[in-house]
């Protein structure tokens, strides 16, 4: 696992940094994200990827002991309530234990959801600078 003073600087080095197992669950995600909205951009932010779009963050993910994070940020997850009711761990926060497959259906809809809301929030800030 990445170290505070090993912060990498692309996705494919923080992946790099786990065991095989965990790797191609990193990759599934990757590419989950990456099927819902092909256009995102890949960073690093905070020391984990990020996926970002017209500069405006999406979702970011993380691995730990027993499971991947995924974070929704900043919001997001509320319109899922249901469905993400197994992985919530706290608000804007789920964890895919390494012991159950991924749900990437799940995670391409939250993804397409946070585009439209960070397309929404940006309408919203550009009506306002036109008044």
């Amino acid at each position: 696992m990445p170290t505070s003073s090993s912060v990498p600087k692309h996705i494919d080095a923080y992946i790099a940094a786990f065991p095989p197992d965990v790797q191609a669950r990193l990759q599934t995600l990757r590419q989950a994200v990456r099927a819902a909205v092909p256009r995102v951009e890949e960073r690093i932010s905070y020391g984990m990827p990020a996926f970002t779009l017209d500069g405006k963050y999406l979702v970011y993910f993380s691995a730990h002991k027993s499971h991947i994070g995924f974070y929704p940020a900043p919001l997001g997850v509320a319109e899922f309530e249901t469905a993400i009711a197994p992985y919530a761990s706290g608000k804007g926060t789920l964890q895919f234990p390494h012991d159950q497959r991924l749900p990437l259906g799940l995670v391409g809809r939250i993804v397409k959801f946070r585009v439209k809301e960070s397309n929404a929030k940006a309408k919203v800030k550009s009506k306002g600078k036109k008044e």
